[in-house]
């Protein structure tokens, strides 16, 4: 969405060595083949090693297909041995079944059945329960009182940096255990300013309890995963006060739907 950036990221990574450096891509951008090219072609002056290409009917709702083809075709061009189809099999599916444009997933799920389903890393958490929670059983929150996130926020192999800074570890969206840009600052966290923090490396049952006190209720239908629950009483405590600052971005819980 801004090439400029991420070139300029590419060409940062190279400066200081960072091995393996690798751009994944939903391939939005590939429209045509001479723009396509020069922009792969661009990168990989700047440094970059590789590209993955990601392939599934979320994608596929939004990105025309044919952009897809396009991508995976330019990049072995440039890239080599150095492309990765992120998932072939929806890749080889997609064109077995002639697809070019755009697919509403409703009607993927109509031409293919659910079963295809199991070949998606689809982590229930986030926004995935509230729009797929009918794909899912679901349970009532007790079900999931004896488990934490202990494992999850303390992970030290995979972290994200959002776009305000907020250093968040694996792919717990909305739990920000501080500003990455001080790295510094986060390597030990006082657990007693961040209530939210202390409930979910304790179990989920601390979580829901103190959602309660500030009103929180447990949903009817139930949940599909302790990530159902916890990110559904986060939710609600976020709208209801702005004070726990390991609660961000915002903008995070505004627009979960």
């Amino acid at each position: 969405m801004n090439f400029k950036l991420l070139l300029r990221v590419t060409e940062i990574a190279h400066r200081y060595r960072i091995p393996s450096t690798f751009v994944e891509t939903n391939c939005f951008w590939c429209r045509d083949d001479g723009s396509t090219r020069e922009r792969l072609e661009r990168l990989k002056d700047a440094g970059l090693h590789g590209i993955l290409i990601s392939v599934n009917p979320f994608i596929l709702e939004s990105v025309p297909f044919e952009r897809t083809e396009r991508a995976i075709r330019m990049s072995k061009e440039v890239f080599g041995e150095n492309v990765m189809v992120y998932q072939e099999f929806f890749y080889y599916q997609f064109k077995k079944l002639k697809i070019e444009d755009t697919l509403p997933f409703e009607e993927y799920l109509r031409k293919t059945g659910p079963d295809s389903l199991s070949y998606i890393e689809l982590l229930p958490m986030g926004r995935a329960p509230y729009k797929l929670g009918h794909l899912y059983k679901k349970y009532p929150a007790e079900r999931f009182f004896s488990e934490s996130c202990g494992r999850e926020l303390t992970r030290s192999w995979h972290a994200h940096v959002d776009n305000y800074g907020n250093y968040m570890t694996g792919y717990c969206g909305g739990i920000s255990l501080g500003d990455a840009r001080n790295i510094e600052s986060i390597r030990e966290i006082n657990l007693d300013e961040r209530p939210i923090l202390d409930a979910l490396v304790t179990n989920i049952e601390k979580l829901y309890r103190f959602g309660k006190g500030f009103g929180y209720r447990e949903l009817g239908e139930g949940y599909v995963s302790k990530c159902h629950l916890c990110v559904d009483v986060r939710r609600h405590i976020a709208r209801q006060t702005d004070e726990f600052k390991e609660l961000s971005p915002a903008e995070f819980y505004r627009h979960l739907e």
